[in-house]
């Protein structure tokens, strides 16, 4: 698949999320082999953009792989110009974020609150386009709510504006991440431009991947949730894929390894308060399968120090995988 000029490894791209797709867990998906992977959200208000937090989202340093940026904002100038930052920090994709549902967001009409102003998406588009030389790329959803799907016509704004590639998430923003997604429009938005598409939602097993390609006809997967706790699952898929056969999980001791990794790259990135603080999502993630104990739950959460932190994973996953070895 070709986005621009950049061509992916493989059809598989990690989603990007808040709090979640940093610098650490990017490397670790494409480790796995994520064949792109994109940055959390970076806001287009310059009064932001030199924010610690703003800084670290936009710190590329010793990444490998194609480097995407998220960029969200309502303002056609504003947007323009995160663009031109990111790609003097090293982007070599900027994304448009018109998907994301949260409230916050939405309540200033940024994210998924723009497709009910078709008028201002096409100035977006046009405005971050027309202001760099690299691939621009966009995510939207299905539409406002369900009387309200609005994505083919979105699309077909994007692909005159010279969008690259299309991620259309199968829910509306109404919808938010209830139920289950839908892949009939993202069908109809395939069909209706020649740009490439992506579709997401809802995509956590080989199986399902494969399904879902078939239904949409789309040119690539985004994978967002289901990567949490489990970035292997861009191995299995892609194996899947190429090949028809299921390949297992990690066993616990490699999952023991994995999560201390991760960890640790986490402390190295964002120092030893804030990467334990950031490390309790993601021990969770890892445990949800192996009934972790309240009461080590509690003991991580309240962790303060690394050592500490990973002194409770090693006395939890020890007696683990000792059973698991008998």
């Amino acid at each position: 698949m070709l986005i621009g000029h950049h061509k992916l490894a493989n059809p598989l791209i990690l989603a990007p999320m808040a709090g979640i797709s940093d610098r650490p867990f990017r490397t670790l998906c494409r480790k796995f082999g994520a064949g792109l992977a994109v940055s959390e959200m970076v806001a287009s208000n310059p009064a932001l953009r030199g924010h610690k937090r703003t800084l670290l989202k936009t710190d590329h340093t010793g990444e490998t792989g194609l480097r995407s940026v998220q960029i969200l904002g309502t303002d056609p100038g504003q947007m323009a110009e995160a663009a031109r930052f990111n790609v003097q920090r090293g982007a070599e994709m900027i994304d448009i974020n018109m998907g994301c549902p949260a409230k916050k967001v939405c309540s200033v009409a940024a994210g998924s609150a723009l497709l009910k102003n078709e008028g201002l998406v096409t100035e977006i588009l046009d405005a971050v386009v027309n202001a760099v030389n690299v691939p621009v790329t966009l995510k939207i959803r299905t539409g406002w709510d369900l009387q309200n799907r609005n994505a083919v016509a979105i699309a077909k704004i994007a692909e005159a504006a010279g969008i690259a590639a299309l991620t259309v998430h199968g829910r509306t923003r109404a919808c938010k991440f209830a139920g289950m997604a839908e892949y009939e429009t993202i069908r109809q938005v395939k069909q209706s431009v020649n740009i490439p598409v992506v579709a997401n939602g809802d995509i956590d097993s080989p199986e399902k991947a494969k399904q879902v390609l078939e239904l949409t006809g789309a040119d690539a997967l985004m994978i967002g949730r289901a990567a949490q706790g489990n970035p292997w699952i861009f191995q299995q898929i892609n194996h899947f894929l190429n090949t028809g056969k299921l390949i297992a999980k990690p066993d616990l001791s490699s999952v023991w390894q994995l999560l201390v990794e991760h960890l640790e790259a986490l402390y190295l990135f964002y120092g030893d308060i804030s990467g334990v603080r950031i490390a309790r999502k993601h021990i969770v993630w890892y445990c949800q399968a192996l009934a972790m104990p309240q009461s080590t739950q509690n003991a991580i959460n309240q962790a303060q120090r690394p050592a500490e932190q990973i002194a409770l994973i090693d006395s939890f996953f020890h007696p683990l995988t000792n059973a698991s070895a008998e």
